[in-house]
């Protein structure tokens, strides 16, 4: 008998999960210190560029794969073709790993919305974050005291991510989109109001859209571009394989990943205003450069920010916005990334829902919660989020490409699948895509990232706790991954059809 899964009542409900997953901390602190460092206004031709060529079609990829076979990753894969099951495993083992950290940021969010309305960092934002908030000791080590101002709201965020999976598809993922998602929408759009109304804002635009044609000459431009996209579209690790293959049969499978491609864009761009309007006032208020002040990633969000809100007039306003907005935009992107891990494992095991969010998901919660908020947290954050990402993600993501357009030749039996219920329809154009030039630019990404860390290795760490926590996570993924898959599947259950059910656990 076929075993039930559930599904997206609509499309509606798909795209705001979609979107929910796409638009994430990246989306905020990542892209606008990337457009301006890769020649401002410039940046968007070899983004856009990017988006058309590599990010669509490793979209509708991702998309293909998991309607067609209607399966978690490890199963989809192995559908697909028995021996690629490991990359379906590979991609848990990432979602786990980014799980488990991902999940303590949005904590910090959490505090620092707090920590926004009395401006609770002081006069010494840097020092109270690393000191005073997380206590980092500097040592390179696992372990260290459990520091509870990080720890406590962590905990918060792991229960109420598990508690909206128990929920399950329909009624937890795409529900808690459909609200967060235009919630996030209207606090980031008030935020952007409320910094463009403050002196310097226009310098800080002006920094960011003014175009620097010369820049697009430069390779490692048109590389950043593509690595953008790459990250920040939830393409090449089995989000959108997952989300898929909760859609409906008939369901137009390239309409709704163009609007989620460019709704993430469209987002991304809206931080960009928002943050650089910030820092021009910064740069203003202080006499410097908007060189002198632009930051990405933790350094932007959680010790420039804190800077700018001290001296903006409406300050703790704009604060509170901005790290609600992180905290929202961080918890569809946590729940996205905790399902791919859920549904490998009840495919795999046969399990309920209840089963799987209180194993599984309780063990990415107790990880979590034991190693990051510590005395020696941050540091270990910091390498596993870089290795997670660039070899992990890019690495799954190009083995994934050059396996199923040139090793199983699957591109026209996807294709196929995708044209027959989908408006805009594939063809050549995407295999050659598929087959050439995604494949080319996340080789170059991947070799060229494997050359530097080999030879310079990770920023002031130890080589030896970067060959642990590093090194010793990518790899041990795919070890991992391969030996998973090894396991033999329950009988009947790779050959089994599910049947679709709205609503409702699974099983």
């Amino acid at each position: 008998m076929a075993q039930e899964r559930e599904q997206f009542k609509g499309r509606r409900a798909f795209i705001f999960a979609a979107v929910g997953s796409a638009i994430g901390l990246g989306n905020i602190w990542r892209f606008p210190y990337v457009a301006y460092e890769n020649g401002g206004g410039a940046f968007i031709i070899p983004y856009l560029v990017a988006l058309l060529t590599a990010g669509i079609p490793l979209l509708f990829l991702d998309y293909a794969i998991g309607h067609k076979f209607r399966a978690s990753s490890p199963l989809a894969y192995r559908r697909l073709g028995g021996a690629t099951e490991a990359i379906g495993w590979w991609h848990v083992g990432i979602c786990f790993v980014i799980a488990v950290y991902y999940a303590v940021v949005i904590a910090w969010a959490v505090r620092y919305t707090g920590f926004s309305i009395n401006q609770a960092w002081g006069d010494d934002p840097g020092g109270f974050f690393g000191g005073d908030f997380l206590q980092q000791s500097g040592e390179f080590t696992l372990g260290g005291s459990w520091v509870p101002a990080v720890g406590i709201p962590l905990i918060i965020i792991w229960l109420f991510a598990l508690v909206v999976h128990r929920l399950g598809v329909q009624d937890g993922i795409a529900r808690l989109s459909q609200i967060f998602i235009p919630v996030l929408v209207v606090i980031f759009v008030v935020m952007v109001i409320q910094g463009l109304r403050q002196p310097g804002a226009m310098l800080g635009l002006d920094a960011l859209f003014t175009p620097e044609w010369g820049a697009l000459t430069n390779p490692g431009v048109w590389i950043a571009a593509y690595g953008q996209i790459f990250f920040s579209l939830s393409v090449g690790f089995g989000i959108m394989i997952t989300y898929s293959s909760y859609l409906k049969r008939r369901s137009n499978l390239t309409g709704s990943g163009l609007v989620v491609a460019f709704s993430n864009s469209g987002f991304e761009i809206l931080a960009g205003i928002g943050v650089f309007a910030a820092l021009g006032f910064m740069a203003q208020a202080s006499g410097v450069g908007v060189a002198d002040v632009a930051e990405s990633g933790i350094g932007l969000a959680f010790i420039a920010f804190p800077a700018i809100i001290s001296t903006m007039p409406g300050g703790s306003l704009f604060g509170v916005l901005f790290f609600l907005s992180l905290v929202l935009a961080g918890i569809t992107s946590l729940v996205s990334i905790v399902q791919v891990v859920l549904a490998g494992v009840e495919d795999k095991l046969g399990w309920s829902r209840t089963k799987s969010v209180l194993i599984a998901g309780g063990l990415m919660a107790v990880v979590s919660v034991a190693l990051f908020p510590t005395t020696t947290g941050l540091n270990l954050l910091d390498v596993v989020d870089n290795f997670a990402n660039n070899f992990g993600i890019v690495g799954a993501a190009l083995v994934s490409v050059i396996v199923i357009g040139w090793g199983l030749r699957k591109l026209p039996e996807l294709a196929a699948h995708v044209n027959s219920v989908s408006s805009f329809k594939l063809g050549r154009t995407w295999f050659v895509l598929l087959g050439v030039v995604t494949p080319l630019v996340l080789g170059y990404m991947f070799i060229s990232e494997v050359v530097t860390r080999i030879r310079d290795g990770y920023g002031e760490m130890p080589a030896g706790y970067v060959g642990v926590f590093g090194w010793g996570v990518a790899i041990g993924l795919i070890v991992i991954a391969v030996g998973v898959s090894l396991i033999p599947w329950r009988r009947g259950v790779v050959e089994d059809e599910p049947v679709l059910v709205e609503g409702g656990e699974p099983r």
